[in-house]
């Protein structure tokens, strides 16, 4: 996150191209994806309707969170994904090993893996972060 902590607004909501996500879209993406992943794995079941409501169009970008996501600073972005990071460590400290080799319910996947498709995910993303940051300044 310090590689984009800087952006003026104009940079956070820079696009590409017609089809391109903004930065902080992106953001608001991983933080999605973080929370869905939290209440997959510690509570077994996906996003609820107000919940959806909530996260549904940064989880899916495209059209929507292009008209959506635009006007605010970075920081706003920021501090959602900072408050799903805290919640999911505070979650992860309650758990221990066996936890992470068990599988997720309904799944053929464990704890572990989807944390770390969590973090993978994450990576992905910022890189593409990055680049349009990189473009948003030139």
């Amino acid at each position: 996150t310090n590689s984009v902590a800087n952006l003026s607004e104009d940079q956070t909501d820079f696009l590409l191209d017609e089809e391109a996500n903004r930065v902080g879209a992106l953001i608001y993406h991983l933080a999605a994806t973080e929370k869905y992943y939290q209440l997959y794995t510690f509570e077994n079941r996906g996003f609820n309707r107000e919940e959806q409501q909530s996260w549904g169009v940064a989880l899916d970008l495209g059209d929507n969170a292009r008209a959506l996501f635009s006007g605010h600073p970075i920081r706003y972005y920021l501090d959602i994904w900072d408050e799903v990071r805290a919640e999911t460590l505070r979650l992860l400290k309650t758990q221990d090993d066996d936890w992470l080799d068990s599988r997720v319910r309904g799944s053929s996947m464990n704890n572990h893996w989807a944390w770390y498709h969590v973090m993978e995910h994450q990576a992905n993303h910022m890189g593409q972060i990055r680049l349009i940051a990189k473009r948003a300044k030139s």
